[in-house]
């Protein structure tokens, strides 16, 4: 079963090793396994629903706790701790547009906010309830998630929105094609929340971000329906999706969704890098990526984040045996990692590795084979579950995630690090922080950093402490020119730094639009943009 509070499949844990709990007490110092809230016990803290009755609106106490928040960190605290404010009236599930359009005009009747929610794994704050004398409506898209049109010819692919990743590549997969978007929420996130906060798959160098698959789309809104048709290439005035990219449901809500798909690849291959030090694995990846051979992904770790994956990899004795042979390489304690991935025939792939592999060992990359890269896509889902387990430590662990133009990106992420250092220390608290360069484009890159640090056990201090160090990290960001997001969406963590990034004139665009689709203002309020000034 799903967890209420926390990530994932409740069946599932992620057990860390002696030997990383060992190395993560040593940079941070023990942590203080805390007790968490129940479930039961949150259940009967929702008040009375503020809805008029209606037949597709369940107010159930436990569907309104679990359509509460997110997987963000302060959604976490709130769960764990048992400090959710604000919940949901009520939560509803349709099984059709004309469900949807049905609870549009229920809203737009009785001003009722509506927040469409999808899996629930928005990190930014998308789903959080704000404080309102209007009733809130949780809108869960899960149920229209079947495959409505296939077009092989135009390889295109119609989905419900609320298709969940891994039933999305099933139904595919039944007819030889994937979608080739896998974002690490993937087994929980949805089609249409990929869209609506342009969403980044781990293999975009070859399937492309979501803007790339996104072909058309039916957007139900308070105002009215609206239709995406599907082209090739359209010159006719403004592209309506990108309207409808990253607009986290202020438009309205998001049906149905064409992408672009792609014939099941013949094989994917994974292999592992290392290079001596950041400046060399660097400029090899940069290169790699102009020249454009072809890969599907290309993922580099720093030396910090390479260290802590070999730690958490446990296999002591073989980790031991990479390492000494590295150190006769020249990689030892500066090293980082690569992993390069390619996908499609068995020529295009083979062509791919050798081509990325030439270039890297003309930087000093000393390539270690397949294992280490099968062993990342075994479990690259899986990961994100240490969340949990360090949480049951007494840890809290974060990521703030950025991209920028080439020049930017060394200089970014330590600075992003040590924001986050420096945010801790006013506490004297250490914080362990690593990076890795998940998305490689031609101009830039994405610079995703983690920030593992302790818990106090006590909510409102744990909530200061993550307000600092996300504040801090996010302040960097922008003082070194990059954008407050470049995966994970704005909602309401990240809406304050949204202006300095497309400024006033942009922003009163941005408002003029939603006010266009949904002149009540009850979509998703309080989100991606930052909470207007008014003065009298």
């Amino acid at each position: 079963m799903r967890r209420w509070n926390g990530w994932g499949d409740d069946s599932i844990t992620y057990a860390i090793n002696a030997d990383a709990m060992s190395f993560l007490q040593e940079r941070i110092g023990q942590g203080i396994p805390q007790t968490d809230a129940g479930l039961d016990q949150v259940c009967q803290q929702v008040p009375a629903s503020r809805l008029p009755s209606h037949p597709l609106i369940d107010t159930d106490a436990l569907g309104r706790v679990r359509h509460s928040l997110g997987q963000s960190l302060p959604d976490w605290l709130k769960m764990r701790f048992g400090k959710i404010s604000h919940f949901p009236d009520g939560v509803a599930y349709p099984e059709s547009a004309e469900d949807v359009r049905s609870l549009l005009d229920f809203a737009t009747l009785h001003n009722i906010a509506l927040i469409p929610y999808g899996g629930g794994t928005s990190v930014v704050g998308h789903l959080a309830v704000t404080e309102s004398v209007q009733p809130v409506l949780s809108v869960d898209m899960s149920r229209m998630s079947q495959l409505i049109n296939l077009d092989k010819e135009s390889q295109l692919a119609t989905f419900g929105a609320g298709v969940f990743g891994p039933d999305l590549e099933a139904q595919l997969r039944a007819h030889g094609y994937t979608l080739g978007h896998f974002p690490q929420s993937f087994e929980y996130s949805t089609l249409g929340g990929w869209v609506v906060t342009r969403s980044s798959g781990q293999q975009s160098l070859r399937y492309g971000r979501i803007e790339q698959l996104l072909a058309g789309a039916r957007v139900e809104t308070p105002a009215g329906r609206f239709d995406i048709k599907t082209f090739p290439a359209s010159a006719a005035g403004l592209d309506l999706r990108e309207m409808l990219l990253g607009s986290e449901g202020r438009l309205g809500i998001l049906t149905e969704v064409t992408v672009r798909i792609t014939p099941l690849p013949a094989l994917e291959e994974f292999h592992a890098v290392f290079f001596p030090d950041w400046d060399a694995a660097q400029t090899a990846v940069r290169t790699i990526v102009q020249t454009k051979p072809g890969l599907s992904m290309l993922r580099l770790s720093n030396a910090t984040e390479t260290l802590t994956s070999l730690t958490l990899a446990g296999h002591k004795k073989l980790i031991g045996l990479l390492e000494s042979y590295l150190r006769l390489r020249a990689c030892d304690e500066a090293k980082c990692v690569l992993l390069i991935g390619a996908s499609g025939e068995k020529s295009q792939v083979s062509h791919a590795i050798r081509s990325a592999l030439k270039i890297a060992g003309q930087h000093s990359g000393v390539h270690v084979g397949k294992t280490m890269g099968e062993k990342w896509k075994q479990g690259r889902f899986r990961n994100v579950y240490l969340r949990n387990s360090a949480w049951r430590q007494g840890y809290a662990i974060d990521t703030v995630e950025t991209a920028c133009d080439w020049p930017r990106v060394k200089t970014m992420m330590l600075n992003m690090e040590q924001a986050g250092r420096d945010a801790m220390a006013t506490e004297n608290e250490q914080v362990h922080a690593y990076t890795h360069l998940s998305h490689l484009y031609g101009q830039g890159a994405s610079v995703y950093s983690t920030f593992v640090y302790r818990l106090t056990g006590d909510y409102e201090q744990d909530h200061a402490r993550w307000r600092r160090l996300k504040s801090a990290v996010s302040a960097a960001i922008v003082a070194n020119g990059g954008t407050i997001s470049h995966q994970h969406g704005v909602g309401s963590d990240h809406a304050a730094y949204l202006e300095s990034e497309k400024g006033s004139l942009g922003i009163s665009g941005m408002r003029h639009l939603f006010k266009h689709f949904d002149p009540q203002g009850i979509m998703n309020p309080g989100k991606l943009l930052p909470v207007e000034v008014v003065t009298r």
